[in-house]
């Protein structure tokens, strides 16, 4: 001990370095206290807003993306002389779903994420349409739609958007509507369009499309398209 150090402790008063010394390791308890809370609540929050805002083990990365209110009201006004089944494709938080309940729909919604499955069912419950909505964890490419006479899905051009026009034309009935929020399907032709940029939606008749899908396949086997592939080989 210095000299210096001695002469601080010899002319302190007894009481005040006691008072001293407590008070440094309040204030190092009271740090060690605020970092631990402070750590705690940013991996709890983490662990609440991850699911939220990460893609759910997709095969193709795309991350959860809310819908607008304009989008929801625009698919709902596209739907509004429609009743009976309706499925959202990649769900989410669920408010296209529960928008339709409150609609009349037989609403569902698939989505991989269990985590915004859950809070949808929870929304869901809350909002008093627990008994008309239904979530499921789900891969879309592992759900047959053949029940449901309404579609929603906010498509990407990274989901593979030709193949999922081939499942639901093979899929759905005649009867169906299909309504595409974001991104138009790339070979389908809609009927109708509503809203503007992002919050635009194409509506598309199932009769059509799948009248398509079967005269591309009967001129696939015609011996006049057959002769054409055979003169290319």
């Amino acid at each position: 001990m210095s000299q210096q150090e001695e002469f601080f402790l010899d002319s302190a008063p007894a009481g005040h370095l006691k008072s001293d010394i407590k008070e440094a390791k309040s204030r190092s308890r009271l740090g060690v206290i605020v970092t631990g809370v402070l750590g705690g609540s940013l991996v709890a929050l983490y662990a609440v807003a991850a699911p939220f805002v990460t893609p759910a083990l997709r095969k193709v990365c795309l991350p959860f993306v809310p819908a607008t209110t304009a989008q929801v009201e625009n698919v709902l006004r596209m739907l509004r002389a429609r009743s009976g089944t309706l499925v959202d494709i990649g769900s989410g938080d669920g408010r296209i779903v529960i928008a339709a309940a409150k609609h009349g729909f037989q609403a569902s919604g698939f989505e991989l994420n269990p985590w915004l499955v859950w809070y949808s069912r929870l929304k869901a419950w809350r909002e008093g349409v627990h008994r008309s909505t239904s979530f499921h964890i789900s891969d879309l490419w592992k759900v047959s739609f053949a029940q449901y006479s309404n579609v929603v899905i906010f498509g990407v051009p990274q989901m593979q958007m030709e193949q999922l026009e081939l499942k639901l034309a093979t899929e759905l009935p005649s009867t169906a509507k299909v309504v595409a929020c974001r991104f138009p399907f790339p070979t389908w032709v809609p009927e109708h369009t509503d809203g503007e940029g992002i919050d635009t939606v194409w509506v598309y008749d199932a009769m059509t499309f799948k009248s398509h899908l079967q005269h591309g396949m009967t001129q696939k086997t015609t011996p006049e398209h057959k002769d054409k592939q055979d003169s290319h080989t």
